[in-house]
Parts: structure tokens; sequence; C-alpha cells
């Protein structure tokens, strides 16, 4: 399973980034999908993530964010709004199909806000 993320970039405070990801290889049906993120000097965290199409958001992004997934393309996306500097990370795409079974990451994606 190899996991391709885009659309990471620079964004002013008050603006807006979409982030996609596209999953690829032999797999069976995706359970969840998932973005995280990891500040400098931070632990990784979890963002948000979708499961069938119930969604779960941390509560720094809860009102801002909106996850949203395309089965028929194993995609998965994140629409960013009203961005802050603190969202500043490495965002990482996250599935776990059914098979073969684990965690599976992107490679990350850098976006950066300027205040």
């Amino acid at each position: 399973v190899q996991l391709q993320a885009f659309g990471g970039g620079l964004a002013q405070a008050g603006g807006y980034l979409r982030l996609s990801c596209a999953a690829s290889g032999s797999m069976s049906s995706i359970n969840s999908m998932g973005w995280y993120r990891q500040a400098p000097g931070k632990q990784r965290e979890l963002v948000a993530v979708i499961v069938s199409y119930s969604t779960n958001y941390a509560d720094s992004v809860l009102g801002r964010f909106t996850i949203s997934r395309d089965n028929a393309k194993n995609k998965v996306y994140l629409q960013m709004n009203s961005l802050k500097p603190e969202d500043t990370a490495v965002y990482y795409c996250n599935v776990k199909p059914s098979w073969p079974a684990g965690d599976y990451w992107g490679q990350g994606t850098q976006v950066t806000v300027s205040s």
C-alpha cells in the first residue's frame, strides 16, 4: 500500500489550503482514512479521521477543517479553512485497510501558515 499526499504549501493566517492523499496498491476496502500532523518539537497528533462516513476531529480544528473521502478513487481530502499559525506542521495521511491489515502512512506534506 502506497500513499501520496499533495497540496501543502504556504498560506496566510485566515487563508485556506486543501490536502489530498491517494492510496494505491493491492488492498481491500479501506476502513479508516485520516490526517495527522507533527509540528517541530511536538508529537504527531490526530487532526481528523473518517471511518465509513463518520468523522472525528481534533478540538483545535473543529469547525475549520473538513475531512472527506472518495472510496472509488481511494482518496482522502482535508479542506483547511481559517488557517492559524499554530496549524503549521507536516501533515501525514493515514489509511487502515481491511487487508493487508495495518497502518499505512504518506510521506508528509509541509503546511506553513504565516501571521
